[in-house]
């Protein structure tokens, strides 16, 4: 029998490594630069967080989250998305009390039961960005800098900037009952999930990919027309201060995000080269969420990227050179095995990459898997060498070889693999 992953959850092997060693460091490198610290909470939370925090009439609840009972009869869920579990965090710990502007950010796995798709899994990662505690549109703006920054800092440009803003508490509740009464009049035009959508949490019908549907929003009322005088101030604030930065938008009144806690501003950022899994990271707004969830009444922005898909775009625009060894040592004799072990630790704790061969094999098999490793250099000591005080290092690109002193080793092979 052969033991296979599950669908949809996929193992990423060593040569795909790198693209997201490439995308989680530059991250942090550029999150610290803005002031954010990390933050890492379990894959495992009481299914109430989300289902209360995401929304019950949103599909993620409805039918993709991964729940089940424990022997003690508690529903848990394996995290869906990561923002409803950084605000449990938020304040269970109380963090608004050690900085009242709190920035932080995540990286991790995600889980949701549905048809897996090109780049789109059950167990996917995401990097989440949260800024909590400004209500304010340089906040947001901030938030939508450091993501289109992000993108850029990978070596991904060309992508767009979706933006909307999805009113408040005080003026969105009227435009969804206009967008409500419109879709009743197109309701045999609607696919059967958004006939249901159109009565529950009708906003989610601008997220159906059935081409009737998408007909039917094209001419739906623009939530835009019903903002109130606040919500339109915050939007034309926060749209002034991303042209000052020099980040051009899109404005898409059809933009709604999946999950229920979101108000006012709300971004998507696409790219043209995944096809319909063109959403690389999308985020706004949530002010309501911490209170929701049983904290003080804080305001909230935030996004997250989908790392596979940022790792597919990068793939077809870039082949990464794959880091290897700066050095090889073959040894041959037991003197020259027991001095080699030494020497490769001592290197590796220097900082090089150091490999050896593990079973006592001549010079020609060591040679051989020197060149498959791909060794930069190699240092050949036999039991004669070592006593004589030199050994033999071969540069395997030029193929050139020199004696070298083996009294200062070390400091040596660190000079000659720089």
């Amino acid at each position: 029998m052969e033991f296979t992953t599950i669908k949809g959850f996929n193992d990423i092997l060593p040569e795909k490594v790198n693209y997201w060693q490439k995308v989680e460091s530059t991250a942090r490198r550029l999150f610290e630069c803005f002031g954010f610290f990390e933050i890492r909470t379990p894959i495992l939370e009481k299914t109430e967080i989300f289902s209360r925090g995401i929304g019950q009439e949103t599909d993620i609840v409805s039918k993709e989250m991964y729940s089940f009972k424990d022997v003690k009869g508690r529903s848990l869920t394996l995290r869906p998305e990561a923002t409803a579990s950084v605000v449990r965090a938020y304040i269970q710990h109380r963090l608004y009390q050690k900085n009242p502007t709190l920035k932080i950010f995540t990286i991790g796995p995600m889980f949701r039961h549905e048809r897996p798709q090109k780049e789109r899994f059950r167990q996917f990662h995401q990097i989440n960005v949260e800024l909590f505690g400004d209500t304010g549109p340089k906040s947001d703006a901030d938030i939508i800098v450091i993501a289109m920054y992000l993108f850029e800092s990978v070596g991904l440009n060309d992508l767009n900037l979706n933006l909307n803003s999805l009113g408040c508490p005080q003026c969105r509740p009227l435009f969804i009952e206009k967008l409500r009464d419109y879709l009743v009049c197109k309701d045999d035009s609607l696919c059967p999930d958004c006939r249901r959508r159109s009565k529950t949490n009708p906003l989610r019908v601008f997220d159906c990919k059935v081409e009737t549907c998408k007909q039917v929003v094209s001419d739906a009322p623009s939530i835009l027309e019903s903002l109130c005088i606040p919500c339109r101030e915050h939007f034309d604030s926060l749209q002034g201060y991303l042209e000052r930065s020099g980040i051009s938008f899109i404005l898409n009144h059809k933009l709604v995000r999946g999950l229920d806690y979101y108000n006012r501003t709300t971004f998507e950022i696409q790219t043209n080269e995944l096809g319909a899994q063109n959403a690389l990271a999308g985020g706004g707004r949530y002010d309501g969420l911490i209170k929701l969830l049983g904290g003080p009444d804080h305001p909230a922005i935030g996004f997250a990227v989908g790392i596979e898909r940022v790792v597919a775009l990068l793939e077809k625009k870039e082949a990464l050179e794959i880091k290897k060894p700066d050095l090889f040592i073959a040894s041959l004799g037991e003197a020259a095995e027991k001095a080699g072990f030494n020497w490769n630790t001592e290197l590796r704790k220097s900082g090089l990459w150091v490999e050896m061969d593990y079973s006592s094999k001549g010079l020609k098999a060591q040679m051989k898997k020197a060149g498959r490793f791909g060794a930069k250099k190699v240092l050949i000591v036999g039991d004669n060498e070592l006593s004589a005080g030199k050994g033999i290092l071969r540069d395997m690109i030029s193929k050139t070889q020199e004696e070298v002193d083996l009294v200062n080793i070390i400091k040596n092979l660190k000079q000659a693999c720089k």
